[in-house]
């Protein structure tokens, strides 16, 4: 799914926290990519009116100071028009209201910013390179939260590639078999909930990971999944 031929990206990186930004910045370093780190709103938007044509994708906490919150994407959507691809870290979000005006700015999608630094990369690569990436017929939200699983008596933990309302892509080295039936456990962005699914995993690619198809969610639960994905 890596493109065939080299194109490096620029990325901004908004957070307030030394430690973030410099783990990111690091890992797209490290793969050929130039990352800018950002610390405060002002150098934020003064970055995206600098250099809005050469910035190919802004990562940023919704806490960043000091006017943290959605005004802060409403500021640069003034800048960009709605140019830029705008990912927020899952971690910052407050509540289900902020997602639901997020989606309305065109936020892209969501990403943890504790992510280990092998998960970085893969976590940003669909909206790098969205060229790249097969687009399915069911809506799916580019998500990376995390994830819990677990068959026969064994219990592993992972990250999420994106979120649809019949399921979720899992990423992973160690995939499991088609057909394989599992129980995932995962929460989304803004609520304080766990939701459990029993699953079935319809693909498995030890280069990506695995997708899983749910087979019993709560209704409660299912309802919530289709207000975040729609």
């Amino acid at each position: 799914m890596a493109p065939s031929t080299f194109t490096q990206k620029t990325v901004v990186v908004a957070d307030d926290t030394a430690l973030v930004r410099d783990r990111f910045s690091v890992a797209l370093k490290d793969a050929g990519h130039r990352a800018i780190g950002i610390k405060n709103v002002p150098e934020l938007l003064s970055q995206v009116q600098t250099d809005l044509d050469r910035i190919d994708l802004v990562v940023l906490d919704l806490q960043l100071t000091p006017s943290p919150g959605v005004e802060m994407v409403r500021a640069i959507r003034k800048l960009d028009a709605g140019k830029l691809p705008i990912l927020v870290f899952s971690g910052s979000i407050s509540n289900a209201e902020q997602v639901r005006e997020l989606t309305g700015l065109g936020i892209a999608g969501y990403v943890n910013e504790h992510s280990a630094m092998q998960h970085i990369l893969p976590s940003l690569a669909p909206h790098l390179f969205p060229e790249n990436f097969n687009r399915r017929t069911s809506v799916r939200v580019v998500l990376s939260i995390p994830v819990a699983y677990h068959w026969e008596n064994t219990l592993a933990t992972a990250f999420t590639l994106n979120l649809s309302k019949g399921g979720l892509g899992v990423r992973t080295m160690s995939p499991l078999n088609t057909g394989t039936k599992i129980r995932v456990r995962f929460r989304l962005p803004g609520s304080d909930h766990d939701i459990e699914a029993d699953s079935r995993v319809v693909w498995s690619d030890h280069l990506v990971g695995m997708g899983l198809q749910f087979e019993h969610v709560d209704s409660s639960d299912q309802s919530n999944i289709d207000e975040f994905v729609d």
